[in-house]
């Protein structure tokens, strides 16, 4: 067992000089050789990576081991308690469907899901998908999608074998329980099948793994003789398939992160060519739910920053026929919206607290369902049966465990359908989750939720893990985590900062934390540090920061611009390596990232902007707090280079503090290990870093 003084030399990896100029601008990259020229195969098969590049991770990876693995009998300590709050056998709410009601579910010990159904009104329940078995093959297994088909007779499945997010479509007989022939490779996983369950369409992955085609599979025929039903052009565009509301359409998707345009298959038909809903306008955002001849659409049309509904007749669903039902109100953000035959549902979001509003569709009456907590979480969870007054949604709170209901639109009675058991004991009472606001620097109010054990002693003296993300719009729900308790029942206070970038407070909350704005981003979350400090629920030093993907962006440039505040950082799959991904447009998610972050390719503002932030490019010689930065091989959405040049440089530059240290995967992708129990070892590593960082761990190993 090796302590802090007694870890191994941290490995130091070759500077070879390189560096690239555009807009007159010339930037150094001596860490440019880590990124494997060959990343497209090691995608498919992470054993042709770079020898070079591979000893130099692996040597990463010993050098994290030595340095943390004193911290190895708290790791599994933490695993077992983590493990111990989940119910091993844990099993969905049946979804009812016809004669069926379909549910997943675990078994004890088992690392992956079931998927499976039983007669509505009761009975045998069978078993079509058993993960656990079809995982035992694989170092690495995830599902991605799996639907049944609309006779009944057939599951279309699909998975990942690599964490390289390429999924095989499958099709199971439920009467059998053997995969047909078929076989469907190098998509992203989504299947909706065609109204006569005889074919259906999915969404192909290209060679920079960008899903820009939409094909229609017949059953028993080979991949080869598939349909190429509808083809993006815009690199910047992605596209994704789903089924309408109703069931009746298959609705192909696109856009990025600005703009929007949909187009429809009626499954009935599925010959025929996909019908244009509204053709696209550059900042127009539009979704569709479709009821008899009529589609209610959630847009930002007519500078509706916050959304709105309206209706067009499916006959002429272009925008001059769009007609306000649900008009914008400025600070109350419509985040989706889901269609019954009688009812229209919104989940709103004002002063960063959800709340669910049914509108009756035969007269107009609307009424809300809302909860009491200082901050929590709320979400409708959708159905496949449209003729229908029940609408199912989930309630939770940071103290409060997951909730299932099952709410009747009509007589608006509320049924328990489920609560989230915590095996090894959880007493809410226990806990506290407050929120409290940080001035920014420019006078923003900048949320914070909190969870603290109810006999916490305000006195600074605590130490602090405070989670940031501020990116695409996404909002930090105030919702119930079983794993943080490990670190809140240890005496650490858990904050959420709801910072810009996200849309906590609406889409212009967003929009203030994007592109020319995006150092707010980073400035609120600085800000929610001091507020913590000076409200004394802890102190400076004693704040452990954490972050994942452009979460672990906001990580760097923390680090970089205001590190004093901060005992330790988590960077998890950290997108790092902002200004040379934003200029490599054959990466996967570069050009659709443009809107987000721009295009340094075409403008020099935006190369200036971003070069002002980008956290590898702006690594200082000063010091800088202890960082674990944990990456995933074969990661198609953040690369491994992004945290390996990242760590390189911080640890040639910085003149004090730290240690840097670097954990790569060499099995796993984005989401990092599979299993929900392989999971917890790396959440272990988090939380355990967590606790030496504030000088808990020695402490606990004592």
């Amino acid at each position: 067992m090796k302590d802090k003084q007694a870890a191994t030399s941290a490995p130091v990896a070759p500077r070879r000089p390189h560096s690239f100029a555009r807009h007159g601008i010339t930037v150094p990259d001596d860490y440019a050789w880590l990124k494997d020229s060959n990343w497209q195969e090691v995608l498919h098969d992470p054993k042709v990576l770079d020898a070079d590049i591979r000893f130099y991770l692996e040597a990463e990876n010993a050098y994290a081991e030595g340095l943390l693995g004193h911290t190895a009998p708290l790791q599994k300590k933490l695993v077992a308690e983590m493990r111990a709050r989940i119910k091993e056998d844990d099993s969905s709410v049946p979804s009812p469907d016809g004669a069926y009601a379909y549910f997943r579910k675990f078994r004890e010990g088992g690392q992956h899901e079931m998927f499976g159904r039983k007669p509505r009104d009761g009975g045998e329940e069978k078993i079509v998908l058993d993960g656990d078995a079809l995982a035992s093959d694989h170092g690495y297994f995830k599902f991605g999608g799996s639907r049944h088909s609309w006779d009944h007779r057939l599951q279309a499945w699909s998975a990942d074998t690599k964490g390289s997010e390429y999924f095989a479509i499958r099709i199971r007989d439920w009467d059998t329980g053997r995969d047909h022939a078929d076989l469907v490779e190098e998509t992203d996983g989504g299947v909706v099948w065609s109204a006569d369950s005889k074919s259906f369409f999915y969404v192909k992955l290209d060679d920079n793994h960008r899903p820009m085609q939409v094909w229609r599979h017949r059953l028993g025929t080979a991949q080869a003789d598939d349909l190429l039903v509808y083809e993006e052009k815009d690199p910047g565009w992605f596209t994704h398939l789903h089924e309408s509301t109703s069931g009746r359409f298959c609705v192909i998707a696109g856009g990025d992160h600005e703009t929007s345009e949909q187009r429809l298959i009626d499954l009935n038909h599925p010959d025929a060519q996909p019908l244009l809903v509204a053709a696209r306008e550059t900042g127009v955002q539009y979704s569709i739910a479709d009821r008899g001849d009529e589609l209610f659409i959630l847009t930002n049309a007519d500078k509706a920053i916050d959304f709105k509904i309206v209706t067009a007749p499916l006959t002429a669903p272009e925008r001059g026929n769009w007609r306000d039902l649900i008009p914008h109100r400025a600070g109350v953000y419509i985040l989706d919206h889901d269609l019954y035959s009688g009812h229209l549902v919104r989940l709103e979001r004002a002063n960063a607290l959800p709340s669910i509003i049914i509108r009756d569709l035969d007269n107009g009456e609307e009424h809300a369902i809302a909860f009491d907590e200082a901050a929590y979480s709320l979400d409708t969870m959708g159905s496949y049966e449209f003729d229908t007054t029940n609408l199912r949604f989930s309630y939770s709170s940071m103290t409060t465990p997951s909730e299932v209901y099952d709410y009747d639109m009509a007589s608006r009675t509320r049924t328990l359908r489920k609560r989230q058991e915590i095996p090894s004991g959880h007493n809410p009472a226990d806990y506290v989750t407050t929120r409290i606001m940080a001035r920014s620097h420019d006078g923003a109010e900048v949320p914070i939720s909190l969870l603290h054990r109810r006999d916490f002693k305000r006195d600074g003296r605590a130490p602090l893990l405070l989670y940031g993300y501020g990116s695409y719009g996404m909002a930090m729900p105030a919702s119930f985590n079983t794993n943080r308790l490990s670190l809140v029942d240890r005496g650490f206070v858990y904050a959420i900062a709801h910072i810009r970038g996200g849309t906590d407070k609406g889409w212009g909350w967003y929009l203030d934390g994007k592109r020319d704005k995006k150092t707010n981003t980073f400035d609120d979350f600085a800000a929610c540090a001091r507020a913590l400090c000076e409200a004394k629920y802890t102190s400076q030093r004693r704040i452990v920061g954490h972050g994942g993907s452009a979460g672990g962006m906001l990580m760097g440039a923390v680090a970089n611009r205001a590190g004093e505040w901060f005992g330790g950082i988590v960077a998890e799959v950290p997108f790092v390596d902002v200004l040379n991904t934003m200029l490599d447009d054959t990466l996967p998610l570069t050009p659709p990232e443009w809107p987000e972050w721009g295009n340094p390719i075409e403008s020099e503002k935006d190369f200036r902007t971003i070069l002002s932030y980008s956290p590898y490019d702006n690594v200082a010689a000063k010091d800088y707090p202890a960082i674990l930065a944990m990456a995933g091989l074969s990661d198609p959405r953040v690369t491994y280079w992004e945290p390996a040049k990242w760590i390189a440089r911080l640890r040639a530059t910085m003149t004090g503090g730290g240690p840097v240290v670097l954990r790569t995967n060499m099995g796993a992708g984005h989401g990092g290990a599979s299993g929900r129990f392989n999971r917890l070892d790396e959440v272990a590593i988090v939380y355990a870093f967590a606790l030496w960082a504030v000088g808990m761990a020695e402490k606990e190993a004592a």
